[in-house]
C-alpha cells in the first residue's frame, strides 16, 4: 500500500510539472470524489498560497494604475482627458470589486497603497514629461480619497 501511494504521489507531482492544466483537473476530480490519498498535497498547498498572493498583487497593481492616473491628473492639468477619467473610474471599480470578493484584503490596504504609490509614481513619470522630483516622495492622497469615486485632485468631475 505504501509503495502504491508513493507511486500515485510521484505521478501527480510529475503531471504538475508536465501539464499543469491536466493536474488541476485531476486534483479537482480527486477532491470532488473524496479521494484524499490521490491528492498532490505539497503542490496543492503551494498553489492555494499562490492564489492569495495573486489577490494581493492584483490589489497593488490596480492601486498603482489608479495612483499613477491621479498623479497625472493633478500634476498635468492641461493634459486631462476622458481616457484618464475612464481609467481612474475603472480602477476604482475594480478595486472595489476585488475588496467585495475578498474582504480580508481590507486590512492590507494601507500597506498596498504605500507599495502601489511607487508603481504609480513610475507610471506617471513614464507617461508624462515630468520627473520623479516633480512629484511628492510619499503618496499625497489618503486611502479614503483614493477610493472615493468623486475625488479628483485639483478638480471635481461631474
Amino acid at each position: 500500500m505504501t509503495q502504491n501511494l508513493s507511486n500515485i504521489e510521484s505521478k501527480a507531482s510529475q503531471l504538475y510539472e508536465t501539464d499543469f492544466y491536466a493536474w488541476t483537473q485531476a486534483q479537482a476530480k480527486f477532491l470532488r470524489d473524496r479521494k484524499w490519498d490521490f491528492l498532490d498535497i505539497a503542490n496543492l498547498v503551494e498553489e492555494i498560497e499562490s492564489l492569495g498572493k495573486q489577490e494581493r498583487q492584483e490589489l497593488r497593481n490596480r492601486l498603482g494604475v489608479l495612483l499613477g492616473h491621479l498623479l497625472k491628473w493633478e500634476f498635468q492639468p492641461i493634459h486631462r482627458s476622458k481616457s484618464w477619467v475612464a481609467t481612474i473610474r475603472e480602477q476604482r471599480y475594480k478595486v472595489s470589486d476585488l475588496l467585495a470578493e475578498s474582504p480580508s484584503l481590507k486590512p492590507y490596504l494601507p500597506e498596498a497603497l504605500e507599495k502601489a504609490y511607487q508603481y504609480g509614481l513610475a507610471l506617471a513619470v513614464r507617461e508624462t514629461s515630468l520627473d520623479y522630483e516633480d512629484f511628492p516622495v510619499e503618496c499625497p492622497y489618503s486611502l479614503a480619497q483614493v477610493l472615493d469615486s468623486q475625488f479628483f485632485p485639483g478638480e471635481q468631475i461631474e
